[in-house]
């Protein structure tokens, strides 16, 4: 991105692209937000300092699971009931797909919702690994996928619905991953399947909605994205359903 600051601060649609995903969160209906924040930490919280939102700190750098960790201090008070969803800062999300994602939580009683792309070119992503019958087994990352794997178009964009309890106490059982040494949010999934508890897995993330920002040129075209729907949908700027 040619610039040391971190990626959500960034415009889109003349805001802080972090801005439309707390944005979308609100308007799901989302009545608490936590922002884990680390690397240039006040440029973020600058970034959103108009919102009613609550802060993690992640001290070190070690991968999705170990910054959805540092939170766990905000959720030592959660009831067996709570449901949080675990979100990156994409700001082409949709509130509409949040609902979604917890219409199938609560209905299913699950520990666990994933909410799925299905994508032309699934380079990079990882992938979702099914039973035949259609069954969630894991999710598996780009560079550990199968040539069998590496055929499936089914993506992970990083969408999460979890029962709060049990997100922190299968984060307390991931281990680190002996390529990256980091920890990552994605082995919660299989390992509370493996635990017994339910995941369930809904295709509901639009391909358009998955645009990775990494160069300017991908940045202006997620911003035009972003502009042409908020058009559309009678809004100048801000989040959309």
């Amino acid at each position: 991105m040619k610039s040391d600051l971190p990626k959500v601060v960034f415009p889109i649609g003349g805001r802080p692209m972090v801005c439309a995903v707390v944005d979308a969160c609100r308007e799901a209906g989302v009545g608490r937000i936590v922002v884990v924040v680390g690397y240039k930490h006040e440029a973020v919280r600058d970034a959103i300092k108009d919102y009613d939102v609550e802060y993690a700190t992640q001290t070190e750098q070690l991968g999705t699971g170990h910054a959805v960790a540092s939170a766990a201090a905000n959720f030592e008070a959660a009831s067996p009931d709570d449901t949080s969803f675990v979100l990156c800062g994409g700001p082409l999300i949709r509130a509409a797909t949040l609902r979604t994602m917890l219409d199938r939580h609560s209905e299913a009683h699950a520990a666990a919702t994933l909410a799925t792309a299905v994508i032309d070119d699934p380079t990079g992503y990882g992938r979702i690994w099914r039973t035949p019958s259609g069954q969630f087994l894991a999710i598996v990352e780009h560079k550990n996928c199968t040539p069998q794997q590496l055929a499936i178009r089914e993506v992970n964009p990083s969408y999460y619905c979890f029962n709060t309890k049990a997100l922190f106490a299968a984060l307390k059982r991931v281990t680190r991953n002996p390529v990256t040494n980091e920890y990552y949010i994605t082995d919660v999934p299989q390992l509370l399947l493996a635990a017994g508890q339910r995941v369930e897995v809904i295709e509901a993330v639009p391909p358009q909605d998955i645009y990775s920002i990494n160069t300017p040129d991908d940045l202006a075209q997620v911003d035009q994205i972003f502009r042409s729907r908020n058009l559309a949908l009678g809004y100048s700027s801000g989040a959309f359903a």
